[in-house]
């Protein structure tokens, strides 16, 4: 920035929805948004070199670089088929060469019968069934899985890296306090403080003026208003002189605001932005900022934890305000004030130390983590770049949908293992019988009809087991 300053949105970036005050000799990001105030700028980067084309490299990088999962049905047919055409063949030597007559007929019956009863109808669709059915009971409940992938790793995943903004909080910042001093009540301080804040753009502005709309208070006109870039606003509103703003606002106008300092610094460390409102030239109180905590985020953790999950939270975000909604969430570890292209790299790190890493964010800045991730997870009320950079999206952007993904895909895995287990113990007993090694001992062989039920049955019983995912409590 070469010439004047202004507030400019950067949660494409940082994910964080406080604007960043600039002037100039700052740098600016190109698609970030700028909010009140004008200025010139020098482009450095363009093209290819600039953020936003460095964030889609490392998309592709991370999409092209995982490497596919061999499905275990699919490493046991490239050994299955042969073996069973073996087999087939060896029953047909065998009978022809020591059966009874007429031994090329039994020969040709019993060699068709360990075909039939060998398909691998059931070994087909152990897998496929159970995931079309555990991707339905899932969309019914608000967890939409990209990918079977997405589905077959999640069981396995061990860490779990969380963003802030819009994932463990709403994301839009609230009015969560109102603080008065001396005569005014909560009410009147933030009826003048919305009233003055009717000509400002500043987010701050519009998180007070909802409030005040929430409950019902009147707003009066507003005179002689002023923004003071980097301190607040000023005005005059009912016939009082208002102002609010920050300490730097305080020193301009030459008030003291007393213990009203020290409360302001315990909002800070609570992850609130504090703003102070003077009347008048005389403190008045206070009004807390803050971005509230989702009702489900503490609960989800807990769950999650007690599976034995490392939960780590991987912010854009101030220290400050990260370590204090962790506090309130239960989260020991703690990645704050990271670019796009950092919280890329911390999930490298942790694969590289043999870690399964499932990833959840909104933003365009988390698409390159969410990619890279084994699991990553969008809030559906994220943007379209997260959704589609990640292999589970989560409708309603509630955390209780992560434990509910988790538990879809353990319920989905074993009862593609149970599928499994029930197309190999057919095709285990069968085969032998059809080969006619009852034969000798009971004179039983197996006929290609009865032969053809078997494998019929044990096809039927895999889609039975698939459809209980059906009735799954999520």
């Amino acid at each position: 920035m070469v010439e004047g300053s202004s507030y400019v949105d950067e949660s494409m970036i940082t994910g964080e929805p406080d604007p960043v005050e600039k002037s100039t000799g700052s740098q600016v990001t190109g698609g970030t948004l700028n909010g009140a105030g004008t200025f010139l700028m020098l482009a450095e980067r363009v093209g290819s070199a600039t953020l936003l084309a460095q964030i889609v490299r490392m998309v592709g990088e991370a999409q092209r670089s995982r490497p596919p999962i061999q499905r275990l049905a699919d490493t046991v047919s490239a050994y299955f088929v042969p073996a069973v055409v073996l087999v087939a063949a060896l029953t047909f030597v065998i009978w022809v060469v020591k059966g009874p007559e007429p031994r090329l007929v039994h020969a040709l019956v019993n060699a068709v019968a360990v075909l039939i009863i060998a398909c691998p109808c059931a070994l087909g669709l152990a897998t496929p069934m159970s995931v079309m059915v555990g991707t339905g009971r899932g969309a019914t409940a608000g967890v939409l899985i990209k990918n079977a992938e997405a589905l077959e790793i999640f069981e396995k995943v061990d860490t779990l890296l969380l963003d802030k903004t819009g994932t463990l909080t709403e994301g839009k910042p609230r009015l969560v306090s109102v603080v008065g001093r001396s005569r005014w009540t909560e009410s009147q301080l933030l009826s003048l403080a919305a009233s003055l804040e009717q000509g400002s753009e500043h987010p701050l502005a519009s998180a007070i003026l909802a409030a005040a709309r929430e409950r019902g208070l009147g707003l009066s006109a507003c005179q002689e208003f002023r923004s003071l870039a980097g301190r607040g606003v000023t005005g005059k509103v009912d016939g009082h002189s208002v102002a609010l703003g920050n300490r730097k606002l305080l020193e301009e106008l030459g008030v003291s605001a007393g213990e009203l300092v020290s409360h302001a610094e315990a909002l800070r460390r609570d992850g609130q932005t504090a703003v102070f409102v003077v009347v008048d030239r005389q403190p008045a109180g206070l009004l807390a900022v803050a971005d509230p905590i989702k009702k489900s985020a503490r609960e989800a953790i807990q769950v999650l934890q007690q599976n034995g999950i490392r939960v780590v939270m991987l912010t854009g975000d101030s220290r400050t305000n990260a370590e204090a909604v962790a506090r309130k969430l239960g989260i020991d570890e703690i990645e704050a004030e990271v670019l796009p292209e950092r919280k890329f790299e911390v999930i490298k790190r942790l694969q590289t130390q043999g870690h399964r890493v499932g990833m959840a964010g909104d933003g365009i800045n988390d698409a390159a983590a969410l990619a890279q991730a084994h699991v990553g997870i969008a809030m559906g009320t994220g943007t379209d770049v997260a959704m589609k950079s990640a292999g589970i999206t989560l409708v309603k952007g509630d955390l209780k949908g992560i434990v509910r993904a988790r538990r879809l895909s353990q319920s989905t895995m074993r009862n593609i293992r149970q599928n499994l287990f029930f197309a190999f113990i057919y095709n285990i007993i069968g085969i032998p019988v059809a080969a006619g090694v009852l034969y000798p001992m009971f004179g039983l062989l197996l006929s290609p009809v009865i032969a053809s039920a078997a494998m019929t049955f044990s096809s039927l019983t895999v889609v039975g087991n698939a459809l209980r995912l059906r009735k799954l409590a999520l």
